[in-house]
């Protein structure tokens, strides 16, 4: 049976690990809390640590339900679109030739044939979206890898309702939101580094926090950053 902390209307799923610390987090978009403890710690010891977080658990609850979202795109006219962590304007253009996307320093500027569906411009946009992912995740990888020990052997990009990433540590692939593209490219990375030190730490043991601490220093305001940026219209979390 599953072990939970219950204070008041909140309820804290814990694990138990063999680490040395105890890990709380209170994780978007919902703010469910889980709780990391070590193998050895008594049901009462991990509660009362609980219990001196309660004010740091609700004022993260309120953050993350604050947050803005985005609402459904439509992609149509003068529609808000993010880019790189940038606000662009979208620029429909009908013309009988093959669909096409340019940027300049404030718009989007889709080309598409004329009569063209919503879905149609969705996956103009989306396709581009993972064109410029695939100019950029390379270059990140082959940064990281000698300074991590570590060999990705390919990654992928996929739309993801829960993650930002993914590891398989034993195909050594990583996989990432297509959502990320969204983000400034510093936080892009934050996501590349954490899911190939996964390929060394499978979990978020101990061990890996301590290589994220010492690989990327500046993880947990990268981790704050991307969770406070606009999210899309369905819920995401890392």
């Amino acid at each position: 049976m599953a072990e939970t902390i219950k204070l008041g209307e909140i309820a804290i799923a814990v694990t138990r690990k063999d680490i040395k610390h105890v890990h709380l987090s209170v994780h978007p978009p919902s703010g469910r809390v889980t709780l990391v403890a070590p193998k050895g710690t008594r049901p009462e010891v991990a509660r009362a640590y609980a219990v001196s977080k309660l004010g740091w658990i609700r004022d993260q609850q309120v953050k993350l339900r604050s947050q803005a979202r985005e609402t459904p795109r439509e992609f149509v006219e003068r529609e808000s679109h993010y880019l790189w962590g940038r606000r662009y304007l979208l620029s429909v253009r009908e013309e009988d030739a093959k669909p096409s996307i340019q940027l300049d320093h404030r718009r989007i500027i889709v080309t598409v044939r004329p009569g063209s569906s919503r879905a149609k411009r969705e996956a103009v946009v989306h396709a581009w979206h993972r064109s410029l992912l695939h100019d950029a995740v390379p270059e990140l990888i082959r940064r990281w890898e000698p300074k991590l020990g570590v060999e990705v052997a390919t990654y992928f990009l996929q739309r993801m309702k829960t993650k930002w990433g993914g590891c398989n540590r034993r195909a050594r692939s990583i996989r990432l939101n297509t959502e990320l593209v969204k983000k400034p490219k510093d936080l892009l990375e934050y996501v590349v580094v954490h899911e190939m030190l996964h390929l060394i730490a499978p979990t978020h043991s101990e061990q890996f926090f301590t290589l994220m601490n010492k690989h990327y220093p500046a993880w947990r305001e990268a981790r704050i950053e991307l969770n406070e940026l606009p999210l899309g219209a369905a819920a995401w979390k890392e």
